[in-house]
């Protein structure tokens, strides 16, 4: 049934809440917590429906994990995944099928992978393509590049992979497959993505290396590194804080803070872009979160719009 909404004219907005967490490093602090060995305690974890498929599909693969509260996990990882019992639902998360690929792809183990619907229109070769050339096999179900797919894994040979555009999930699952790849992986990337994988890689042990090529990065990595349990402390995504804060920018008067957003610098475009206008938007309280040694950042930001901005500039 359609439903009708009205909006009215608001007075001054005022308050303070927290970001929910982060959904793209919630999927990653729970597949390298099965991945490794020992205890991942997780904090500020994200419980949407995508999230929790990756829970399951990790404990599918032999991990135990556990919810001890609202966004407190714990992850025990037994330093690999096994062959699962049965088909590895990933619902509707593009994302966490993507990086359980490679992440399975490194180990001996067969596994079948699929989704909803909406998942099975989504194409999955961007991602098999690499990985097969690496030493993975992969069985279409049904439709070719389409789940459900059965892949089988282990024996990885390391690759050298130039990226035609830049992709934070291919370069991911590649890096996932190249710890347990004999060789060093390479990824080439012609622009910047996203570089939560290798922050929190390091974050689990492994050294990765990250060259600047101009545009893009070189990232290289080292097969045969063992990964350990640490802790993790997802930060809010800058995506859910832009509401409240975009609400503080257009309601003259207000005073909106959003705590624990994440700045990672390739997170903040709408910010710099708010300060550019000329909006009077300011960050406090910068520390280093994510995980161990991370330098992703969670922040409190707050938004007001009165008689004076500051002269527009970048974040600091």
């Amino acid at each position: 049934m359609p439903s009708q909404l009205t909006a009215r004219r608001s007075t001054a907005l005022s308050g303070r809440v927290r970001a929910p967490g982060d959904k793209s490093m919630s999927h990653r602090s729970m597949i390298l917590g099965g991945m490794a060995s020992g205890v991942t305690e997780v904090e500020g974890l994200l419980e949407g429906d995508d999230v929790l498929a990756t829970a399951r599909a990790v404990q599918a693969f032999g991990a135990r994990v556990d919810r001890l509260e609202d966004g407190r996990w714990r992850v025990e990882g037994a330093g690999g995944f096994r062959t699962p019992r049965s088909v590895i639902d990933c619902g509707n998360a593009g994302t966490g099928v993507r990086l359980l690929m490679g992440a399975a792809a490194g180990y001996p183990l067969t596994a079948t992978f699929d989704g909803d619907q909406s998942l099975r229109k989504r194409p999955m070769k961007r991602v098999t393509g690499p990985l097969a050339d690496m030493g993975a096999r992969f069985d279409w179900l049904a439709a070719e590049d389409r789940l459900p797919v059965a892949l089988t894994g282990g024996a990885l040979k390391a690759v050298d992979y130039v990226q035609t555009v830049a992709s934070a999930q291919v370069k991911s699952a590649i890096l996932l497959a190249g710890l347990n790849a004999d060789g060093v992986t390479t990824v080439v990337e012609p622009e910047k993505s996203r570089d939560h994988t290798e922050r929190m890689l390091r974050a689990f042990g492994a050294e990765v290396g990250v060259q600047d090529n101009g545009e893009g990065w070189t990232i290289s990595l080292r097969g045969g590194q063992p990964l350990t349990g640490t802790f993790v402390a997802v930060p809010g995504d800058p995506s859910s804080a832009a509401f409240p804060l975009a609400a503080g920018l257009i309601v003259p008067g207000s005073e909106v803070t959003v705590e624990g957003v994440m700045l990672n610098p390739l997170r903040t475009g709408l910010f710099d872009t708010w300060i550019a206008m000329g909006a009077d938007l300011t960050i406090a309280n910068r520390r280093n979160a994510g995980a161990r040694r991370s330098a992703t950042s969670p922040l409190g930001i707050r938004s007001s719009r009165g008689s004076s901005c500051p002269r527009p500039g970048p974040l600091p």
